[in-house]
């Protein structure tokens, strides 16, 4: 990059960044989405979700200490933020402050009870606080006996110390092989890199050379020991269910499956399949995603209620997953299906969110088919439920384009107004942009030429503060029309 392009800062919008960050998160491209958000920050230093976002990244990269700082950031006005809560738990926890960690996920699950990751959390941190404590490492040492013993040279007891070190040795290799045996099924791959960085250690005319920097090549090769060992230690505390016994485990879910028995936890059991298919919907594996979540539904169904206590919350989910699947695939109608099955289970549980999710998704299906009003009715009806700007900016205009669709224009015009104002409260441009089209387009149809070139000219600034050329074009191509419109009109009354 050259100093003159460094030097013109960022070329697109906020949104866009955050959309190319989340886009690059879910192809694990980590340092790129690390840094389409730091761009993004760049416009808006201070948007919560942004920095909840790289602290995703930083975590993903081991970078604990800036997951931290981002998470801690966007927490500074909002105390209550349960996202930042939820980050900074998992910030503390893997930096291996399982005390602190459980605070803020006991914190989190206070605000938000209905989300299973404070719970899961909650599990977690509790189970690597238990297992620390019981870990040889924690052990503390004790003083037993007069220390006057040592002082003392006679031989029977410089024959019992002889034996006792004898028996101390004897003991300490055992523990170190079984140690060693701990820390090759945890760090798998790794391990053998661990060997062969000791070998390496071994080579004096080695490790006295330099690397170009001027480090010590011995201290590189004693600090990635270190780094693992380390680690090691920190998953044994971290995972010692997961990462010592995981394979026993990944059979004994599938005999569970089998059997139509549910796992040893079934909340984590569903949290993790939920993750593996929103993954592969994100990613665009939709046929994946689809058999996974009709595959969970099945398990799901057949558990009871004491076994799954938020059942009804996770077979929504699942119907709001099917559904959009289905959606992508191009089934409405059983995409519709699906989503009111979410709606209806949302109603009986009182989910004020799911409900709020399942009215978004009916909405959508009725646009997308072509059932305008049915979409309206739906939206107005999930209205009293929106409370973020940007949601009520896309929800807004979104009624607005099916008035419009349905030639009511002056309703059309009411709700791009609408829109207007909750983008401009958020200060959103790409929102602000599509509400004054909307508006133009509206005054358009109702015969108001002069608004409507206000409008557009409107709408023409945005487009060029967001550098969309392509929109700026179109709309000043429609502007110039109408102004000529416009002239021809004053010329034929005059």
């Amino acid at each position: 990059m050259s100093d003159n392009e460094e030097g013109q800062g960022p070329k697109s919008t906020f949104s866009t960044y955050v959309a190319e960050g989340d886009q690059l998160f879910q192809k694990r491209e980590y340092v790129k989405a690390i840094e389409s958000f730091s761009t993004a920050l760049s416009l808006q230093p201070d948007d919560k979700n942004c920095l909840v976002a790289r602290s995703r990244c930083y975590l993903k990269l081991g970078d604990a200490e800036s997951a931290l700082k981002d998470a801690e950031t966007s927490l500074k006005d909002n105390k209550d933020f349960f996202k930042g809560l939820y980050q900074k738990a998992e910030a503390l926890y893997t930096m291996g402050d399982f005390e602190f960690a459980l605070v803020y996920y006991h914190r989190g699950n206070k605000l938000r009870p209905e989300l299973q990751e404070f719970r899961l959390g909650i599990q977690k941190a509790q189970e690597a606080i238990d297992n620390s404590v019981g870990s040889p490492s924690s052990v503390k040492l004790e003083n037993k006996g007069d220390l006057s013993f040592f002082h003392k040279s006679n031989g029977v007891r410089s024959k019992h110390l002889n034996h006792s070190h004898k028996r101390e040795s004897k003991k300490h290799c055992q523990k170190m092989g079984k140690n060693e045996k701990t820390a090759k099924e945890l760090l798998g791959e790794l391990y053998s890199d661990r060997e062969y960085l000791e070998k390496l250690l071994q080579d004096e005319d080695l490790i006295k050379g330099k690397i170009r920097t001027g480090e010590r090549v011995q201290d590189l090769i004693v600090g990635c020991i270190s780094y693992l060992d380390t680690r090691t230690a920190f998953w044994q505390q971290q995972k010692p269910i997961y990462a010592r016994q995981r394979d026993r485990k990944l059979m004994q879910q599938q005999w569970n499956r089998l059997l139509h028995k549910p796992p040893s936890d079934p909340t984590r059991y569903v949290l993790d399949s939920l993750e593996e298919i929103d993954t592969a919907l994100s990613s665009g594996n939709t046929d994946s995603g689809l058999k996974k979540a009709r595959e969970l539904m099945k398990v799901v169904k057949e558990w009871s209620g004491e076994v799954l206590p938020n059942k009804r919350e996770v077979l929504g989910n699942l119907h709001s997953c099917i559904g959009n699947a289905l959606m992508d695939l191009g089934n409405m109608d059983k995409a519709l299906h699906h989503h009111e099955k979410d709606l209806e289970l949302a109603k009986k549980g009182d989910l004020m969110d799911s409900k709020s999710r399942a009215l978004d998704n009916i909405g959508r299906v009725y646009a997308r088919i072509g059932k305008f009003q049915q979409a309206i009715e739906v939206w107005e009806e999930k209205l009293p439920l929106v409370c973020g700007g940007l949601e009520k900016a896309w929800l807004f205009h979104e009624i607005g384009r099916c008035y419009l669709e349905l030639k009511r224009n002056s309703e059309a015009r009411d709700y791009g107004s609408r829109s207007l104002m909750a983008a401009d409260d958020i200060s959103d441009e790409k929102w602000q942009l599509n509400a004054s089209v909307l508006m133009a387009q509206a005054e358009l149809k109702l015969g108001n030429y002069k608004a409507c070139v206000l409008h557009f000219e409107g709408a023409l600034d945005r487009s060029k503060l967001l550098q969309d050329d392509s929109a700026s074009e179109a709309i000043q191509k429609l502007s110039e029309n109408i102004v000529y419109i416009l002239g021809q009109c004053k010329q034929s009354s005059s």
